[in-house]
Formats: structure tokens, sequence, C-alpha cells
């Protein structure tokens, strides 16, 4: 089984990790320090459930790989339009695509049986522009819930979690998912084959739609967010509009607004990967994770009014974070401190 990873970063670089340390032939594609420190030193990766070294191929050039049965994107989804040049010497006919991404995915109505089936979600995939780059019939769903850093280059800290939940639009357990999820058993990972893998990312989008806007609004952990009463509050209004919009779509996901909410406060003070993203100065993974679900509530007619506001506060703060504020003095400044 031949993989790479478009995009190793944190969570690529550890599940490339993984997978080699399988018996899996990966290619990691990364840049910079991070792509020299593993070329000459492999994948590092600390975790509490030991630590561990892998050296796999490393290279900033696909065209050093070729052809390959699985590519694993481990880039913001706001990169999947423009990531053609990167992917096309990567593809052959049965190249399946394994988009490890937070959020709704382009291919969410794709063999999606009921009155939406094949409608293209304009947030996650502008105009077919992502379709077009990455075809629906090549994606495996994947929905991703380790937690992990780039300590350093070539150096991954495993927080916690090791379930890749996979599974086909269409919901049937084919042959390429079974293969896949095996590679990543032998890897030491949970990689579950859900014949409903939607639901699974409506659980994972619970708390993303939630944490990710706050946390990137207040600059506040998740821990924090949870235990101050307001926006504990908010939180649960933020989830239950979601839940809303998810059955609207056909979605039942199986746990409750309490479960969810202690899970995120059990993660403690962690920063979600909007705010990281925002005191980094890169851009926000907001389209994926938040816009797409308005636009789903409105696909639906869903009024989702909380949602709504929260999502026209971090688009704006999106906005400034990118091109820079005006201050009162009609000076720019930029919105991200350095």
């Amino acid at each position: 089984m031949k993989i790479a990873v478009l995009g190793a970063g944190a969570i690529g670089a550890y599940v490339g990790a993984a997978l080699h340390r399988g018996g899996a032939e990966v290619h990691l594609i990364a840049r910079g320090d991070h792509l020299r420190a593993m070329r000459a030193d492999g994948v590092r990766v600390l975790s509490a459930r030991g630590d561990f070294v892998a050296r796999p191929h490393a290279t900033d050039d696909p065209a050093e790989i070729g052809p390959v049965d699985y590519v694993f994107l481990g880039l913001k989804a706001h990169s999947y339009p423009s990531c053609g040049p990167l992917i096309k010497p990567l593809l052959a006919d049965h190249t399946a695509v394994v988009a490890g991404q937070n959020g709704i995915p382009w291919w969410y109505f794709h063999q999606l049986a009921g009155p939406y089936e094949g409608r293209r979600v304009e947030a996650v995939d502008p105009d077919g522009a992502t379709s077009a780059v990455l075809p629906p019939e090549r994606a495996i769903g994947c929905v991703v819930y380790p937690a992990t850093v780039v300590e350093s280059p070539g150096v991954i800290r495993h927080l916690e979690g090791t379930r890749f939940s996979l599974g086909e639009p269409g919901g049937q357990v084919s042959e390429r998912c079974t293969a896949l999820s095996q590679a990543l058993i032998a890897g030491g990972l949970k990689a579950p084959v859900e014949p409903n893998l939607r639901d699974d990312i409506w659980i994972k989008l619970m708390g993303n739609v939630v944490f990710n806007p706050l946390s990137a609004l207040t600059r506040a952990t998740m821990a924090e967010i949870c235990r101050h009463t307001q926006t504990r509050r908010l939180v649960v209004q933020l989830m239950e509009e979601t839940l809303h919009i998810a059955a609207r779509v056909g979605s039942t996901p199986d746990i409750s607004i309490e479960k969810r909410l202690r899970g995120a406060e059990g993660v403690g003070h962690h920063k979600t990967s909007m705010l990281q993203d925002l005191e980094a100065g890169k851009p926000l993974e907001l389209d994926a994770i938040v816009t797409a679900v308005v636009e789903l509530a409105d696909i639906t007619g869903a009024e989702a009014p909380t949602l709504r506001a929260v999502h026209a506060a971090t688009d704006l703060l999106a906005q400034c974070s990118t091109q820079g504020g005006t201050a009162r003095n009609g000076a720019t400044t930029g919105a991200v401190p350095a």
C-alpha cells in the first residue's frame, strides 16, 4: 500500500508516522524547517502512549513520489481548491483522497439520498473549484479525533485521541475503506469504518462550530469558555441550533449536549486550532467550520440566530486579521499581535 500525506503538519505527520510504523509505504509532503528536520531525523512522536520515531520518505516535490493508492490531505480546507498542482502527480485512476479536515466536507451531499443529493456547498466548493481538483468520487470521508501539535520541526506532540473514523459518502463498507482501516490499525490507531460517517462529522462539528469561533473572539481556552456561566449558556444555544440543522439534512448524532460539554471542558486549557491560527497570523478555517453550517441552515430553512450572529462577528474578525484593521486616527494597524 502506497500512501502520500499532502500537508504533513501536526496531524499529517502523526498519521504518516503511524502508517509507516504499521508497514505501509508512506511519503510525506511538507516544506521549510519541518521538512528538513523530517528528512534528517525522521518524525519523532511524543505521546503518553509511548514515544517513537518513524522515517518515511519526505519531500516537497510530489513528482518524486508518483501515483499512490491513497492521498491523505493534511491541508486546511481553504487550501483544497488551489492544491491541484501538488496532488495531480499523485493520482492514478484508482487513487482515493482522504480529507482529514474539520467541518463540512466538499463532498457532503455526494451520494446522500434525499432532496439535497448532489447539491454543492458553496462555502467549501466555490463554483465547483474544489470538486474540479478533488472529484467527490475519489473521496473517503475521515473524521479526525486526535489532538496533536508540532512541538518543533520534525517533532509531533500527541495530546489525546487515536481515532480516525472512515466512511464512504454512499455509506457502503468498501474494500478501499477496509484496507485503509487495517493499515491505520496496524500503526496503532483506531479506524472504524462507519456506514453513516455524517453523524460522526456532526458530533465533532458540535464542538468545532462552537469553540473555534468563540475562542477566536474571546482568546479563551475551551475550559474557560465552558466554566464561564454566560458563555456556557451560549455554547448550549449554539449546539442546539447545530443539532437542529443536522436533523434537517438527515443526521441524528447519538450524543447529548451535556456529554459534549463535559468532553470539551475535560480537554482543559487548550487553544483551538482557530485561535492558534489567529495568533500566528494565518487565515482562519472559517468556511468549512462555520460558514458551511450557516449555508446548510439557509438551504434547509433553519433559523439558527445565535450561530448567524457568531458567524458574522468571526467573519469580520477573519477579514480584519487578514487585511489589518483601521485605527481611530485613520492609520492601519494589524489585528493580530506579532
